[in-house]
């Protein structure tokens, strides 16, 4: 996508929504990249013990998956200035071939001096919030 300039968008303006899938191969792929190795992410018993349903997708994993609705609309990674999020709930990651998803959809909030932009992101799994105050303020191109 091409960068876009703040007069051609509006507080209310909708981002195109996403969808985007975890598998138990994707899990080990980012503990390996992130050497994030807790068990919880890993092993389904040990995960059951501690009271979770199932093993869960990390939550920077989730939260660094959530941006790109952001990111692949802007074209540019690196016009995220600041993004925060709280996680809500546990993403359980089934052990099958297909794994689960999280529905994601975001919006301009807010529009800033400098050609920046406020955007509030949704992210839902089984029609649950798994993440809240979810924002990213960027910037959009001249």
């Amino acid at each position: 996508m091409t960068l876009v300039s703040i007069s051609q968008v509006h507080v209310g303006w909708e981002l195109p929504s996403q969808e985007f899938m975890f598998t138990r191969a994707d899990l080990i792929r980012y503990a390996g990249a992130s050497g994030d190795f807790n068990i919880i992410h890993w092993n389904e018993r040990v995960a059951k013990e501690v009271g979770l349903p199932s093993v869960i997708a990390h939550g920077m994993l989730t939260m660094g998956t959530v941006i790109r609705v952001v990111t692949d609309w802007l074209g540019d990674p690196g016009k995220v200035i600041e993004y925060s999020a709280r996680f809500t709930r546990p993403i359980p990651v089934p052990d099958t071939d297909e794994g689960t998803s999280i529905k994601v959809s975001a919006k301009i909030t807010e529009l800033l001096e400098n050609d920046q932009a406020v955007i509030t992101i949704s992210a839902i799994h089984n029609e649950v919030t798994v993440l809240a105050k979810t924002v990213a303020t960027v910037q959009l191109a001249p």
